[in-house]
């Protein structure tokens, strides 16, 4: 068997708040809550369980989605609706920009918790 990623946890201040956040962004489904996760699974099946802790016992994280083209634009256009600031590079001293890296195009936001999320449409390292 090969190694893969099956879930990761994701601590939020609200787990409700944060899962419907990231896939209503992402187009994705929120899972049935069990036990102390609310699941959102993606399409290569890696579910991200996100679990309500006290809001001082949260370290910030980063996690990026590679999406397809079209799919960028479906979520960067809910960003923007929804005016959630955004900005091309992971340090945040671009906002409003995307950028082109890779030959892609991508993007950071922050999710309710302050979790770095990206969006990217081509992988690192793809120079293509």
């Amino acid at each position: 068997m090969s190694v893969e990623l099956n879930h990761t946890i994701i601590h939020a201040r609200d787990k409700r708040e944060s899962a419907e956040f990231l896939a209503n962004i992402l187009d994705l489904e929120v899972g049935a809550e069990w036990g102390p996760f609310i699941p959102v699974q993606t399409s290569n099946s890696v579910t991200l369980d996100f679990a309500t802790i006290p809001a001082e016992s949260i370290a910030m994280q980063h996690y990026a989605f590679l999406i397809s083209d079209e799919e960028f634009d479906a979520a960067f256009a809910r960003i923007q609706d929804r005016g959630i600031t955004y900005y091309a590079d992971p340090h945040r001293k671009e906002p409003g920009e995307i950028n082109h890296y890779h030959g892609g195009r991508g993007l950071y936001f922050l999710d309710p918790s302050g979790h770095a999320m990206e969006i990217l449409t081509r992988p690192y390292g793809n120079e293509e």
